[in-house]
């Protein structure tokens, strides 16, 4: 996971508020942004400060995206964080496939 200050992009927070599914006003309201601010960081048209771009951050985190930095595995992108339901959820599938066969055919 990328660093706290870490810049965010905007086509990441376009895909980060998808994600979360939240309409950009509901965005701006929590981050303190004005919203066409934000449509215009997304599309390219403008850029945000360091701080507007933290705070932006912050609130597509608080709604479960999860921000990931370009590493030795892989570039930039985002993915939705899971719930402890949902994590439990996974645990419980684990080995549900039966035992290992040959799959050549």
């Amino acid at each position: 996971m990328p660093a706290a200050g870490s810049p965010i992009t905007g086509p990441l927070a376009r895909a980060a508020r998808a994600l979360v599914q939240w309409p950009r006003d509901h965005v701006a309201r929590l981050s303190g942004l004005d919203e066409t601010a934000i449509a215009d960081f997304e599309a390219g048209r403008a850029s945000l400060d360091a701080a507007a771009a933290g705070r932006l951050r912050l609130a597509l985190e608080e709604g479960g995206a999860v921000l990931i930095d370009e590493g030795p595995d892989g570039g930039v992108g985002v993915r939705l964080k899971f719930n402890r339901k949902d994590a439990r959820a996974i645990g419980k599938w684990e080995n549900e496939g039966g035992p290992v066969g040959d799959d050549d055919v």
